[in-house]
């Protein structure tokens, strides 16, 4: 690929005026290939919070700047992960968490968001400390649960984003109100989608 390529690439994303706008459908993109297991997902992921990385920051939302920032290295992860054959790692199915593993899981989040709720209403200036603190520590992790292709991560992604939409509405984010309302309907197709597949593989299990 020639040097042209690249300075007409950067060229045509010179002219992209609202970043916003492009983070949006590349976050559609990201949900919309997750639910097909598809690995693209990762690389729509990446540059959709590449960019969200830097509007939170300017919109004074930090921890949501660290939250995307983190997301950077969970896309990079999650396309290796996904790119190992199914015998490397049962990371590469779907799986469930017994009810005892999400009190912990749930718990744990609580105590998280608290403290950092304290230190971002404490030390840093943020609109919303303890409501972007728990958006943070539950998209965290969260995201581990996703990438583990944990089957109950996306009913945690229904309560995350719509804490998420009163944490952006507050911040004046309005084009990402609308992503995050079109991921609570993705949610519930994932939710459905992946157990439909889990049951599958249980039959098939027993099967073979």
């Amino acid at each position: 690929m020639d040097a042209s390529f690249w300075d007409d690439l950067i060229f045509a994303f010179s002219l992209i005026q609202d970043w916003e706008l492009l983070a949006m459908l590349l976050g559609l993109a990201y949900v919309f290939l997750i639910i097909k297991e598809n690995i693209w997902a990762w690389p729509a992921a990446f540059i959709s919070t590449a960019i969200y990385t830097v509007l939170f920051w300017d919109g004074q939302l930090p921890l949501q700047s660290v939250l995307n920032f983190y997301y950077l290295g969970m896309a990079v992860y999650g396309f290796w992960l996904w790119k190992q054959p199914v015998q490397a790692s049962h990371f590469t199915e779907i799986g469930s968490r017994p009810l005892s593993f999400h009190i912990k899981f749930v718990l744990f989040g609580l105590l998280l968001s608290i403290a950092l709720g304290w230190f971002n209403e404490t030390y840093v200036q943020s609109k919303l400390p303890y409501l972007d603190a728990g958006v943070l520590v539950f998209s965290v992790l969260n995201t581990m649960l996703m990438v583990q292709k944990v089957l109950e991560s996306w009913l945690y992604w229904l309560a995350i984003d719509a804490a998420a939409i009163v944490l952006y509405w507050q911040a004046e984010f309005y084009v990402t109100i609308i992503l995050f309302m079109v991921y609570l309907v993705m949610a519930v197709v994932g939710y459905f989608e992946w157990r439909a597949k889990l049951s599958n593989q249980v039959q098939a299990s027993k099967l073979g």
